[in-house]
């Protein structure tokens, strides 16, 4: 991982992997003193995923809910968080 995709598999981070007929879904996750590898596979449809490098990005504990879920990680209609706040 840190020489095909300059990244530290050992930072705290969920790595997600995803095969060729986007079914199926890899998580792998630092854990103290050893890595846990979740495997999971849809039975219907297929997981939103990135096509090109340009696509790959971070997602927020929420977005991948929804991918688990095999739903699109940008929901239209759910709400964003509220920001630029500030109490008086």
């Amino acid at each position: 991982m840190k020489s095909e995709f300059d990244l530290d598999p050992f930072q705290e981070a969920l790595f997600l992997f995803c095969g060729r007929r986007r079914d199926r879904i890899k998580a792998l996750y630092r854990e103290g003193n050893g890595f846990v590898l979740l495997y999971k596979r849809l039975e219907q449809g297929v997981y939103q995923w990135p096509r090109t490098d340009a696509e790959v990005r971070r997602i927020t504990p929420q977005q991948y809910r929804w991918l688990m879920e095999g739903l699109k990680v940008e929901q239209p209609k759910a709400h964003r968080p509220v920001t630029g706040l500030s109490i008086i």
